[in-house]
This record gives C-alpha cells, sequence and structure tokens, in this order.
C-alpha cells in the first residue's frame, strides 16, 4: 500500500490523461492520492477528478501565490466547500516570501482563514512554507493555542528547527523528490530524525520528479522512488516505510476511510 499525499492531478501534464496517469499510479502500487487545489477556480476541477475516481480525494484551498486574487476567501466559503465527501483538506495553504507574488499581510489574513477553517471541520490543514519560517511557527503556535487542527507541512524543504517546531505542535511533515536530490543533504539529515508515525510522502506532481526520473514530468507513481530512497536512507525495509506512511495518511486525513 502506497498514497500520494499531495498532488495536482488537474495541472496540465497530468490532466491530458488522467486515465492513465491513475492506471500507471495503480500499476506502481499507489492505491491513493490527494489532488490538492490551489484556487477556488479549480476546486470544481479537483473534486470533479476524485468523484470520477475511487482512489482520488480532493482539498479545498488557496495556495499563498493566489493570495491576492482571493481577497474574500474567508472561513465561511471553505467550511462550505470541505463539506462534500471527497473533500478530506483544508489548502494548500500557508505563506510563501521567497516568490512574494501575493502581498504577505493578505497571505497571513488568507492563511488564518484556512487555520479556522481546519479548526472547526477538523480536516487536515495542508500547509506551504517558503522563506517564512518565523512566520510560519509563530501563526501555527498561536493558532494551536486557540484549539487544535490537523495538518502536514507538505513538500518540506526547512530546517531542522522549522521541522522540531511543527512536530511540537502536531504536524505531520512530508517529503517529496526533492529529498532524492544530491544537493539535498540538510534535508536528508533531517528527513532521518522525522518520527515514523509523523512522516509522509508526496510527489507534489507534476513537479518535483524525484531520481531516477529527474528531467521528466512527476506523476503520483513516482512517489515509490521517493518511497525507497526514503527507506534506504532512513535504514527501514521498504514495504514498512510505505505502510507506515500509508497508515498515517489515513489517519491525518480521516476523512478518507468514511
Amino acid at each position: 500500500m502506497l498514497i500520494d499525499s499531495h498532488c495536482h492531478l488537474n495541472y496540465p501534464g497530468l490532466v491530458e490523461d488522467e486515465a492513465g496517469v491513475i492506471a500507471r499510479a495503480q500499476g506502481a502500487g499507489v492505491s491513493a492520492m490527494i489532488s490538492i487545489s490551489t484556487r477556488e477556480t479549480e476546486w470544481a476541477d479537483v473534486i470533479g477528478g476524485a468523484e470520477r475516481n475511487a482512489g482520488v480525494f480532493a482539498t479545498v484551498g488557496i495556495h499563498p501565490h493566489e493570495a491576492d486574487q482571493h481577497p474574500d476567501i474567508d472561513t465561511a466559503r471553505l467550511v462550505a466547500a470541505a463539506a462534500h465527501p471527497k473533500v478530506v483538506g483544508i489548502g494548500e495553504t500557508g505563506l510563501d516570501y521567497f516568490y512574494d507574488k501575493s502581498d504577505r499581510e493578505r497571505q497571513r489574513r488568507s492563511f488564518l482563514s484556512h487555520i479556522a477553517a481546519a479548526r472547526e471541520t477538523q480536516l487536515a490543514l495542508v500547509v506551504h512554507t517558503r522563506d517564512a519560517e518565523d512566520d510560519t511557527i509563530d501563526m501555527l503556535t498561536r493558532e494551536t493555542a486557540k484549539g487544535a487542527f490537523p495538518m502536514v507541512i507538505h513538500c518540506f524543504t526547512g530546517s531542522a528547527r522549522l521541522a522540531a517546531a511543527c512536530l511540537e505542535l502536531g504536524a505531520y511533515i512530508s517529503l517529496s523528490g526533492i529529498v532524492t536530490f544530491k544537493n539535498a543533504r540538510d534535508l536528508q539529515d533531517t528527513a532521518k530524525t522525522i518520527p515514523a508515525d509523523r512522516l509522509l510522502i508526496e510527489t507534489d506532481s507534476p513537479f518535483l520528479a524525484p531520481v531516477p526520473m529527474r528531467g521528466k514530468v512527476c506523476e503520483p507513481a513516482y512517489v515509490a522512488h521517493t518511497a525507497k530512497f526514503l527507506a534506504d536512507l532512513r535504514g527501514d525495509p521498504v514495504e514498512e516505510l510505505m505502510e507506515t506512511t500509508s497508515r498515517n495518511t489515513m489517519t491525518l486525513f480521516a476523512k478518507m476511510s468514511c
């Protein structure tokens, strides 16, 4: 059993061959995948893909890059969209100060709306953070104190300090194909320290194809390569790591079992 906890099946490179992408994933042992939305205009397409395919689930959210384009996004709208039976998470959301494609204050307001929706629904918050560690830690710490909510730091590439802080708050950590890259030594060191019961794996496809598939359009099937690399890195049997990360995904995204 293997689950891709974060992919974008509605993006160019995958959407043109939905049936083929899913068939190849199943052939690689991927039993389920979570298709993540990044803007409101995607919600219907992402949910539609989940409706068509038994092993596909969806999220609703606004990526920090899109915060300027969604100034009116609020908790009520997210909660209403999340009522769909195949919507299992809120996001992706968070802070991205690397590209700064949206105003930082608007990113923070959007993030707060998503956090409140996750707290209200108890659906997993899918967090994107890049070059924003201090604000991410501060906001998650303050908001967790108001009431707990499940969350995952997706495509983790941050510092050991960020990992430790988020784990302390109860978050899961999801690793993508980036961990297989030769220049990802610090991330690989951090990956060895993540508790087994808090570890998820993802592709973030169609981006970030892992070694040995670099240069290709990434697909959910490639999560098997990341699993094999991580198992070797951590000294775990690959079947055990696959089973553990899949169980963690089902625990975090509990609505997948409903």
